[in-house]
């Protein structure tokens, strides 16, 4: 498989997972967005894979959902490669 489509794969999974991870917590996007210091729309954006989220804001991110970000990755990758076999 491609780099650059296990690339995709992954950060679609990482977006999928933090929003499952935010709303299990009950949380909304204005909720999270203020407890990480980031804005409503770069949750949002993150979530909908618009952009791509920098390190720094996946690791505030991770921080007030209370998840592990290497974990999460983990997952998504291991996801994706299911996915794309």
């Amino acid at each position: 498989m491609p780099v650059a489509k296990l690339n995709d794969a992954i950060s679609s999974q990482v977006a999928c997972l933090l929003k499952e991870a935010r709303e299990k917590r009950g949380l909304s996007l204005n909720v999270l967005a203020q407890k990480a210091g980031v804005s409503r729309q770069t949750v949002s954006y993150v979530e909908q894979e618009v952009q791509n989220p920098t390190l720094a804001t996946l690791l505030r991110i991770t921080s007030v959902l209370e998840v592990d970000l290497e974990k999460i990755i983990a997952k998504a990758r291991k996801t994706a490669a299911k996915r794309e076999q």
